[in-house]
């Protein structure tokens, strides 16, 4: 995994240690010196801080005493109680700890080898798709020889002083991690997915098979190796980190350090008693004010359990910060649970294996519409498709999906200020099964994220199979910044950003012809087919121009439902398509019938429920059944499209528009504009509203050249508005 582990500002950890044993000197790291600039990107310091180096501080320093524990961490003067709870679970984590602290036996102070420290740490974090290797010298802040940061129970013990101070690098300085989010910071550590769960949504608290069912996945999380944290929303800036009667804190971010099964009872009964309770161990990052309800240190409850089982769950009855809580508790007086799950991509793995699409985008700025990559969300119709898109598919019939998005994170500094999130997040379409080229119109959403100013939106969400596309946005049109979008799937997704907006032109497109006419085929669904015992196995296949989109198979059934999409760049628009409906069979399927559509410019009227026919070309004889299949023209910006629609003038003359054209200035709305063929007068096509014949209205001293006004051309109410 380490093997291409990228050096943080292109210090090499090495080669500065070895240069400083030569010249017998203690390493100064230039990028983060011992100034208040690396202390704050704002306002100026309160009391002198004077910069020490951990032998100044005391007499024998270390990185580890006693080994590595959550209880080592306490929080300092900077409110990153957030940063520090999630170092409380690394801690209890020893393959998670030693990828953050590499070679740590290397790094360790020896007294024997006194001539062999440099000054010179390093530090391994996960950032932006990749392990980094962060540089730092040793010197660390202090106020009356005292850490003022994060600090170790023990005053010789260093490593979560120097871990918060290689962090504080990466974010620009130590004020850069007050107030941040823990689920950052676990994902740093771990190079996981993040997933926030509301406990206010759904009234878990009350609701046991829900509050089981979520235990169930905490529980999962945990086992796995991941790493959870929680805690109480604040509402107000006077709840910030206020006490609550039951101990617990507002505004505060607690490490789990452990999740299990409690079981009740006494000596042999207790194993043959099926009584367990879901319970929860917490640890407050100051190292002291615990939860004093049910469960807690000195609460009755204990003497439920046997003395082996308190011995093995750890329980004390220390102010030490840590206490164990029932999950029905936690899901009432918690609001928020954090859970970084880490995703197992190994094949030599007992559990289940994902497999993982990692993509690097950017939302970009250009004046061009078809080149700008910065549309906004959903809300922004005009310019949402402008937006980068990403197409994957679930080759499951049901498959659970992960989706991540992160943007690139900002450093705080005095010369930038603090580094901002941008709101982001993405929907979800169900789109054709052929679709290869970019969106112009919305289709079936499947789902969508919140939209957040945070560094990273996780969703997870089961969909059946199909092709879909990912829209990353920032919530507001314009913004720009780098992005990080991850894709788990239990089968590989073959995911992949659309880039074109259309079939490329060749030097063959003049001879082979180009693109005239853009179709999508939906079938619904057919009734009627012909009857066996044990119903129909059927498909359909859509034939156009030699592409074909198969579905997937309904089984036992004379009324399927297929909801299978198509979309096909037609060049030949007297061809009909062709829909065939096929029974699946153990030796050779068989033909149950087919329709052909002729997709004819006049027909406005989309959907067609058809009798099946036979495949003679002469004069087909109808079959047992019909078929329901939406046909849908997709006027794009790129393609200039002609065709014939009957109007109605302003003076209720019928009327034929000899030319029907759409603008590329809006891929979403359509731009229309029609030249009539009974007088050298322009019109303008009203809203398209129920696939009806379309009104014109005449506007006078019009410029041939404009075209028209903005439409919506889709069926309002529809899945496509």
């Amino acid at each position: 995994m380490f093997s291409c582990v990228k050096a943080y500002e292109n210090q090499n950890y090495s080669a500065l240690k070895q240069a400083c044993l030569r010249r017998k000197v203690l390493f100064e790291d230039p990028h983060f010196p011992a100034t208040d600039d690396s202390l704050y990107y704002k306002g100026s310091p309160g009391p002198t801080v004077r910069w020490k180096r951990p032998k100044d501080i005391c007499d024998d320093p270390r990185l580890f005493v006693d080994g590595i524990s959550s209880h080592d961490l306490h929080q300092g003067q900077v409110g990153n109680c957030w940063f520090v709870a999630a170092c409380s679970s690394l801690a209890s984590r020893e393959s998670l700890w030693q990828k953050v602290i590499p070679d740590w036996k290397e790094q360790e102070w020896d007294p024997e080898k006194p001539d062999a420290y440099a000054g010179i740490f390093h530090f391994h974090f996960w950032r932006f798709g990749e392990w980094v290797d962060v540089v730092i010298d040793d010197r660390l802040p202090t106020v009356n020889n005292q850490l003022i940061y994060c600090h170790s129970n023990s005053r010789n013990e260093f490593w979560c002083a120097l871990v918060e101070k290689a962090y504080a690098k990466l974010a620009g300085c130590y004020q850069a991690l007050d107030g941040g989010n823990t689920a950052d910071a676990l994902v740093d550590f771990t190079g996981g997915v993040s997933e926030p769960i509301d406990l206010t949504d759904g009234d878990l608290a009350n609701d046991e098979a829900k509050r089981n069912q979520l235990f169930e996945r905490v529980l999962k999380v945990h086992s796995r190796g991941g790493l959870i944290s929680a805690s109480i929303k604040a509402v107000t800036a006077a709840d910030m980190e206020a006490r609550l009667a039951c101990g617990l804190v507002k505004g505060h971010a607690y490490a789990v350090t452990d999740v299990r099964k409690v079981r009740l009872g006494h000596g042999l009964l207790a194993f043959f008693k099926s009584e367990k309770l879901d319970m929860i161990r917490l640890r407050n990052p100051w190292g002291e004010r615990e939860w004093n309800g049910p469960w807690s240190d000195t609460s009755e409850e204990w003497k439920k359990v046997s003395k082996s089982e308190r011995e093995k769950m750890g329980v004390t009855v220390q102010d030490d910060g840590e206490f164990w809580m029932t999950f029905e508790d936690v899901c009432r007086y918690f609001t928020d649970i954090i859970k970084c799950r880490l995703i197992n991509t190994s094949y030599l793995s007992i559990h289940k294996t994902w497999e993982e699409a990692r993509l690097h985008g950017a939302w970009t700025r250009h004046e061009d519409p078809q080149q700008n990559r910065s549309g906004g969300c959903i809300n922004h119709k005009d310019t949402f498709f402008q937006n980068p898109q990403y197409i994957f598919e679930v080759k499951k019939p049901e498959d659970e999906v992960l989706i991540c998005i992160q943007q690139r994170p900002k450093r705080s500094t005095r010369r930038e200020g603090k580094g901002e999130n941008l709101a982001i997040g993405f929907d979800i379409y169900k789109v054709e099964e052929n679709r290869q080229y970019r969106m112009h119109s919305l289709q079936h959403k499947a789902a969508s994220s919140i939209y957040i100013n945070s560094r990273s939106v996780f969703l997870r969400t089961e969909q059946p199979e199909g092709r879909y596309v990912i829209i990353p946005t920032t919530f507001e049109p314009g913004h720009t910044g780098e992005f990080l979008l991850r894709v788990f799937t239990d089968v590989p997704s073959n995911c992949r950003e659309l880039r074109l907006d259309e079939p490329p032109r060749t030097c063959w497109s003049s001879l082979c012809g180009y693109p005239q006419q853009v179709t999508q085929v939906h079938v619904l669904g057919a009734a009627g087919l012909k009857d066996s015992p044990t119903g129909a196995n059927s498909y359909v296949i859509i034939k156009c121009e030699g592409e074909k989109v198969r579905s997937t198979v309904q089984r036992g059934t004379s009324t399927p439902e297929y909801n299978v999409k198509g979309v096909f760049y037609r060049k030949k628009l007297a061809q009909p398509i062709t829909v065939q409906i096929w029974n699946h069979r153990v030796l050779k399927d068989e033909f149950l019938g087919q329709v052909c559509l002729k997709t004819n410019p006049d027909d406005l009227q989309a959907l067609h429920t058809l009798h099946l026919q036979d495949r003679s070309s002469r004069q087909p004889s109808d079959l047992p059944g019909t078929l329901s299949v939406l046909s849908l023209p997709l006027w794009l910006p790129f393609l200039p499209l002609t065709s014939k629609v009957m109007t109605h003038a302003p003076e209720s003359q019928e009327v034929q528009a000899k030319e029907l054209r759409m603008c590329s200035e809006n891929p979403t709305e359509a731009y229309l504009h029609a030249r009539l063929s009974t007088k050298d007068e322009h019109y303008f096509l009203s809203p398209w509203s129920s696939f009806q014949p379309i009104e014109c209205r005449r506007k006078q001293e019009c410029d041939s050249q404009i075209s028209g006004v903005q439409e919506d051309w889709r069926k309002p109410g529809s899945q496509y508005s």
